[in-house]
């Protein structure tokens, strides 16, 4: 029976003990899904499972600000990444806040008719590019945590699902069609419309330091749950010799954005570096993670757990390079605003 996992077999969920447990009753609760692939190709992980599920919780869910417009943005990141997965999702989820002409414009290829709309979109494309003029917000700042911190999931989620799920959102890709996507939207709108308390998610976390949440989040919920990420999906360097390591960190401290050409050239060969290949995958390119390349990495020491940590470690660093930008324009505002009050 096909599954939508592509090189992993997550344990059902119904045998799910523990911290999985938990994060599925929240999954269930506040995001309407018992049981996303999502977040279930994470499970043979909980230590990323838990603060990727609080991430996502506290900014798109709970975080201050429209959930149409938090959902606009992601899907903007999910276009930007050609992840169809994300794409088919935020367009069902449209559905469910009840902006249905908005979602099947969006599923046709077409713009929004609301500028508004159109601006949270392209601000969400425009996340991809490290660097990239991000500001004035097409938000109030006051909302900022919740959208810098739900592009910043879709960074993240958008490469796990491309490299270890098929396309397909429901079987067969019945989200193709209209009259399913607009099923599926209203079947979650109650809980997508019910307000949800930030924090919640935060109790999943192993003692989240808020010395390390960054500046942008101020001091919300989401800081604490971005810091947790950070910490977990990076300690996947590990599985990489510092040779490797120092490879994949300069490419992608390097990056600038663009989706790598076609062609044999541009990534490590798999036969002689096949970690650092899948690493850089993973962080630029995840679509293009192949059979081939996960069984010349994968040996019997790396099970689901390994992979899915080095996929983590690699997507996590474009994540980090995208949010050091973010940083930064902090780091710039709050000088120029310091020049113009002394």
């Amino acid at each position: 029976m096909s599954t939508p996992f592509r090189f992993t077999e997550p344990l059902p969920p119904r045998s799910a003990t523990g911290t999985v447990a938990e994060v599925y009753a929240q999954l269930a609760l506040d995001f309407g899904i018992c049981e996303p692939p999502t977040f279930v190709v994470l499970s043979s992980a909980p230590e990323l499972l838990a603060p990727t599920w609080a991430l996502m919780r506290e900014s798109l869910i709970a975080g201050a600000g429209s959930r149409t417009g938090k959902e606009l943005v992601a899907l903007g990141v999910s276009l930007a990444n050609k992840c169809p997965f994300c794409v088919d999702a935020h367009t069902v989820l449209l559905h469910a806040t009840g902006d249905h002409g908005l979602a099947e414009r969006l599923a046709r290829g077409a713009a929004p008719r609301d500028e508004e709309h159109a601006r949270l979109l392209a601000w969400g494309r425009h996340t991809r590019v490290p660097g990239a003029a991000l500001a004035p917000y097409p938000f109030p700042r006051a909302h900022a945590p919740a959208y810098l911190g739900t592009a910043l999931t879709f960074h993240f989620i958008n490469r796990i699902a491309s490299a270890l799920l098929t396309e397909n959102l429901l079987p067969a890709g019945a989200q193709r069609f209209r009259a399913v996507r607009s099923l599926a939207g209203r079947t979650l709108a109650r809980t997508v419309r019910r307000p949800a308390r930030p924090g919640v998610a935060l109790a999943l976390l192993d003692h989240p330091d808020p010395g390390e949440a960054p500046a942008w989040a101020a001091g919300t919920p989401v800081g604490l749950a971005y810091a947790a990420l950070l910490r977990a999906a990076l300690a996947g360097a590990d599985l990489l010799d510092p040779d490797d390591q120092d490879l994949v960190e300069e490419v992608v401290q390097d990056w600038d954005g663009a989706h790598p050409p076609l062609g044999p050239g541009g990534f490590p060969d798999r036969r002689e570096r096949p970690g650092a290949r899948l690493a850089l995958l993973a962080a630029l390119a995840p679509y293009r993670i192949t059979e081939a390349d996960v069984a010349a990495w994968r040996r019997t020491e790396h099970g689901d757990h390994g992979l899915v940590h080095l996929v983590a470690y690699g997507a996590f660093l474009a994540v980090d390079r995208i949010e050091s930008a973010f940083s930064a324009q902090i780091i710039r505002d709050a000088t120029q605003l310091s020049q113009v009050t002394t």
